[in-house]
C-alpha cells in the first residue's frame, strides 16, 4: 500500500501578483522552489489563509530572487495581492517509508524570503 504524504510546504508566502488571462498555474521564485524541493510542473495545493480558498494547480518557474508568488488563470480569482498562503506538495510513499517520512517545511518571511 502507498500513502499520500505531505512532501514539502512553503508556509505563509505572500501573493505578489495575479494574472487572470494566463494558463492556470502558480508562478514561484526558483529560490522558493529549491528551498522546498519543488519542481516546475509539479502539482501543488494552495491554501489561502485570508479567505479559506483551496485549490490544486501546478508550478511554473518565475524570476529568481524576486520573491514572486503569482496566481494565474482561474486561480487568480482565489486570492488577492497581499494574501498569505500555504503551498503544499505531496508524494506517494510506500507504507514502510511513510511511518518515518519527514517533509520539508520552509517558513517564508517578509519579501517572500526563507527564514534561516
Amino acid at each position: 500500500m502507498q500513502r499520500i504524504m505531505m512532501k514539502s510546504k512553503l508556509h505563509t508566502p505572500t501573493i505578489t501578483g495575479l494574472e487572470l488571462y494566463y494558463e492556470g498555474s502558480i508562478t514561484l521564485d526558483p529560490e522558493l522552489m529549491e528551498a522546498a524541493d519543488m519542481l516546475a510542473g509539479e502539482q501543488v495545493q494552495v491554501v489561502n489563509l485570508n479567505n479559506g480558498e483551496r485549490l490544486f494547480t501546478y508550478i511554473i518557474e518565475g524570476e529568481r530572487g524576486t520573491g514572486q508568488v503569482e496566481l494565474n488563470g482561474p486561480a487568480a480569482r482565489k486570492g488577492a495581492v497581499g494574501d498569505r498562503i500555504i503551498i503544499i506538495s505531496y508524494a506517494h510513499v510506500n507504507e514502510e517509508d511513510a511511518r518515518g517520512f519527514e517533509p520539508v517545511i520552509v517558513h517564508v518571511g517578509e519579501g517572500n524570503r526563507t527564514s534561516p
